[in-house]
């Protein structure tokens, strides 16, 4: 799934934290999920890669789009971190953006925290309950106990964060320590290295969707999945650092389409109907609206398109959407 709204999430989060909380050192020590499985159960991580294995377009992270009469563009894959592992871009993804003439990502309103700090102030309601309603008030008394436990770890009371939507939260939680600490230091996730680097060189950096739009579509996913989605979160613990670490390691190597069933695996849970919807909404939904806005930028060639790699796999991926509009795309890196 794509993890930019997340991180975008964390970091105005933790604007509204004392800085202290994420700003010193932290020290993850996250394992890598296909390495750990591949000693304990080496038949079970084949089972895995072969699902993987089936998914169009699975491996990838750089892909060459043309068509007949324009220069060529390129689609790239990204992790919506700022881990230098992602931040440091293989030579072909570099000379790729230098001789492009325009950048696409995801959204240029997170490019700004002023813009997107502006885009909540008009919409208070995507992160705050503006009602009676309580984050308490949704809660199990079990689960009630298990955020009150988790938010504990992380040195925050669940009172301070009472009238916070559960997604909200959630997507602050879903950052490693590591992560949240970089970006309280003024790091970047990649995306926004990207339209850095194409702003110094006067190219012109256009936008795909709304901060509005990305924002949106998670709150009008089921309160009940949001729920759910934050008392897993806690439940899980420093096993986050461990998700985060497999993400990373996977993105390295391009094996885009191996991290769903292995998540499956690891944690049944995920493959329920709630997660489904939120697949169909936050994955599939938006990338035909990426695909199809892109195409009267792609038609004029010389342009490169970043959008999480999430987006890319599969029959309704971005890659094939292309495809399907009559683009000729094949992998690069």
């Amino acid at each position: 799934m794509s993890a930019f709204l997340l991180r975008i999430l964390a970091f105005l989060f933790v604007l509204g934290t004392p800085a202290t909380l994420w700003a010193q050192e932290q020290t993850c020590s996250g394992k890598n999920l296909v390495t750990a499985l591949q000693a304990s159960d080496p038949k079970a991580l084949a089972v895995i890669r072969n699902k993987a294995a089936q998914t169009e377009n699975g491996e990838g992270l750089l892909w060459k789009i043309e068509r007949d009469g324009v220069a060529p563009s390129f689609l790239f894959g990204t992790m919506h971190v700022t881990d230098p592992r992602v931040l440091e871009l293989p030579a072909p993804v570099s000379e790729a953006l230098d001789h492009a003439d325009r950048l696409v990502i995801e959204t240029t309103d997170a490019l700004s925290q002023d813009r997107m700090m502006a885009v909540l102030a008009a919409r208070p309601d995507l992160m705050m309950f503006t009602d009676a309603t309580t984050l308490t008030a949704l809660l199990s008394p079990e689960d009630k106990k298990t955020v009150e436990n988790g938010l504990q770890a992380r040195g925050i009371t669940l009172a301070s964060v009472n009238k916070m939507k559960p997604w909200m939260l959630a997507a602050m939680l879903a950052s490693s320590p590591c992560e949240l600490a970089r970006q309280a230091k003024g790091a970047v996730v990649l995306d926004a290295t990207l339209a850095a680097k194409a702003s110094a060189a006067n190219k012109e950096v256009l936008g795909l969707e709304t901060g509005v739009e990305q924002l949106d579509a998670m709150a009008k996913l089921p309160m009940n999945f949001h729920v759910r989605s934050l008392v897993d979160t806690l439940a899980l613990g420093d096993g986050i650092n461990d998700v985060n670490e497999t993400m990373i390691a996977l993105y390295g190597k391009g094996e885009i389409a191996l991290l769903w069933p292995l998540l499956e695996h690891e944690m049944p849970e995920i493959s329920g109907e709630g997660y489904a919807q939120f697949e169909q909404v936050m994955i599939t939904a938006r990338n035909r609206v990426m695909a199809e806005r892109a195409q009267p930028i792609l038609s004029k060639g010389g342009t490169f398109m970043a959008v999480g790699a999430l987006h890319l796999p599969g029959k309704e991926g971005v890659v094939q959407l292309l495809r399907d509009a009559g683009f000729s795309v094949s992998v690069v890196h």
